[in-house]
């Protein structure tokens, strides 16, 4: 797979800053609003739908304590968020057929995996979608079960790729993105040697969450290749600045 350096302005979970969060709303006004690329985190249903949604219950988004996992698809239509219902996995990808796409799987489900990399397959996605998780063992068994698309870094990569000598980084890395914060802890991951080595490796360094125009300003010029906003609509003209 060819390197990708694309400045990518992801929308995180849509413009979740001017309308209800995974929304198909939020990810339409993302895109008017100079975004590139979308970001979204997924859950799988009782029945096995996969749906746009963050959190593993309803109660923040839709005052429904139910969780997802426990309910099947057509409960989950009845949530309201915003004035807005939940958006399957499905609707989003026919909604947004040629978009660029970040999908988070957040339950520790590895049997989730297959059926997700089978929706995903069957709308262009090994063309336009970076699989990521906060689970590693996630990502790897989308690998191990031949996912031809892109993937985020798994912890442990991120590390290699921090601390690492650049061989032995080569040898033991296998995604494509690492989608990260500028620091972890006391760790800094937004300096400018770390960027240098995410190109000598054709890593893509993708930053969540950037809000702010001079935060956004500074991490483009160093070298990073993306990042994600709550507010597409605030970081855009600085993208344009490096067009």
């Amino acid at each position: 797979m060819t390197h990708d350096f694309r400045l990518r302005l992801y929308a995180h979970r849509g413009a979740s800053a001017r309308a209800p969060e995974n929304s198909l709303a939020a990810f339409e006004i993302a895109l008017a609003d100079g975004a590139n690329a979308l970001e979204l985190d997924v859950h799988r249903t009782a029945d096995g739908h996969f749906v746009v949604a963050h959190d593993p219950d309803g109660a923040r988004t839709a005052g429904c304590d139910e969780r997802i996992a426990e309910v099947v698809l057509d409960e989950i239509r009845r949530w309201v968020t915003g004035g807005e219902s939940v958006p399957t996995l499905t609707e989003f990808l026919l909604a947004f057929p040629d978009t660029p796409i970040s999908v988070d799987l957040k339950p520790n489900d590895p049997a989730a995996v297959e059926p997700l990399l089978d929706v995903l397959s069957a709308h262009n996605g090994e063309d336009r979608v970076t699989i990521a998780s906060f689970h590693d063992r996630l990502v790897w068994r989308a690998r191990r079960l031949g996912w031809k698309g892109r993937t985020a870094l798994t912890r442990g990569e991120v590390a290699a790729l921090r601390f690492a000598p650049l061989p032995l980084a080569r040898s033991l890395i296998r995604g494509h993105a690492a989608q990260i914060p500028m620091r972890s802890g006391p760790i800094r991951l937004d300096r400018r040697a770390f960027l240098d080595r995410c190109r000598v490796l054709g890593i893509r360094a993708d930053y969540w969450v950037v809000n702010d125009p001079e935060e956004a300003r500074a991490l483009l010029a160093a070298g990073a290749t993306g990042l994600m906003s709550d507010d597409p609509a605030l970081l855009a003209p600085v993208f344009r600045e490096f067009e």
